[in-house]
């Protein structure tokens, strides 16, 4: 339930974001945001991340929905990981995937907003920062913690046994 809240909460902040950038910025226009580090730019992306696949909206659409399922069962069903840090990194990338997926289902683009004026960079959303920050914890928790956290929240010490 606590993942559904927070899933949630996510998608609107990112959805509340896209709609005020739409509502207020011309397409391809730009305002100050941050002072020499980022700028509003609203854009329209019909591609993947740095604009990849942009001929293929309909089966990027296709995609993020299975993921969305996907990750919705790893929450659901325990798979993959049952700790609470793994589950909530599946939740913030679940989040971006729902943001970006309502985009792409009801106006067959991405509404992309945030663009870094200290270096080239690709211009990107809230959504796309769920995905990114809850992927790399998510490798960060496989990596380091997650033999020793899996293990503990199955039962078992570091000999196999029952503890």
């Amino acid at each position: 339930m606590l993942y559904a809240v927070l899933v949630a909460a996510l998608v609107a902040i990112d959805q509340v974001v896209k709609y005020l950038v739409r509502a207020n910025i011309p397409l391809g226009e730009s305002i100050p945001f941050l002072p020499h580090v980022m700028d509003l730019t609203y854009v329209q992306n019909t591609g993947a991340a740095f604009s990849m696949f942009s001929e293929h909206t309909w089966m990027l659409t296709l995609l993020s929905l299975v993921v969305s399922v996907l990750l919705v069962l790893v929450l659901v069903k325990g798979w993959v990981t049952r700790t609470r840090l793994g589950r909530l990194c599946v939740a913030v990338v679940l989040a971006g995937a729902v943001g970006n997926l309502i985009d792409r289902a009801l106006f067959n683009f991405v509404t992309d907003m945030f663009e870094t004026t200290f270096m080239n960079f690709a211009v990107f959303n809230v959504a796309d920062i769920c995905v990114v920050l809850g992927g790399i914890g998510f490798c960060a928790y496989y990596l380091f913690l997650y033999e020793k956290l899996e293990e503990k929240e199955s039962g078992h010490d570091d000999a196999g046994t029952a503890g």
